[in-house]
């Protein structure tokens, strides 16, 4: 039973991931702009908001419940993004991440970094009208991946740690990397 079980997965596994009619649109963000997904959804900005704070600025200047528009590189861990539920966390692009020839498959984690991301991201949480987090990958209907830049409005969340959360309901993704 247990063979049969693990076969089906398996069989299920294969089907879902191999009939995915926009994987080469979510994994090319340069196509947001013509992913009808992204386009449809409520929370894709069309244009990029003006006036966007680097997040590293964000995290100095930004009190909380302050509405705040920032921009920022998808990373600053190996998964940036959270399953289940539209959030990911950004990093100042003034932060080198990891180059090609330094032998880092996950450039996006800023391992060369470590140091300089702790005060240069921040984590976006995509939410509803209501303040609820959206219950779906961004990546699904933003088509954002490791590395795109982001421009997010919404209102900062500041915790005692002084770590900066934006409740974002408007992303607008550069298109490009």
């Amino acid at each position: 039973m247990k063979k049969f079980l693990n076969i089906g997965l398996a069989a299920l596994f294969v089907f879902a991931t191999g009939c995915s009619d926009n994987a080469d649109v979510a994994s090319d963000p340069s196509q947001a702009a013509t992913d009808p997904a992204a386009a449809a959804s409520p929370y894709a900005a069309e244009s990029e908001p003006e006036g966007a704070m680097p997040v590293g600025e964000a995290r100095e200047k930004t009190e909380d419940g302050q509405q705040v528009t920032l921009v920022g590189l998808v990373g600053g861990s190996s998964e940036p993004f959270v399953e289940g539920l539209a959030a990911f966390t950004i990093v100042d692009a003034k932060v080198p991440y990891c180059a090609d020839d330094e032998g880092c498959p996950t450039p996006w984690d800023y391992c060369c970094q470590t140091d300089a991301v702790k005060d240069n991201i921040a984590t976006v949480k995509i939410v509803d009208d209501s303040g609820n987090p959206v219950a779906q990958d961004a990546r699904e209907f933003l088509s954002v991946k490791e590395l795109s830049t982001v421009v997010v409005t919404g209102k900062a969340q500041r915790d005692d740690q002084g770590n900066l959360t934006v409740a974002a309901n408007q992303v607008f993704v550069r298109p490009g990397k």
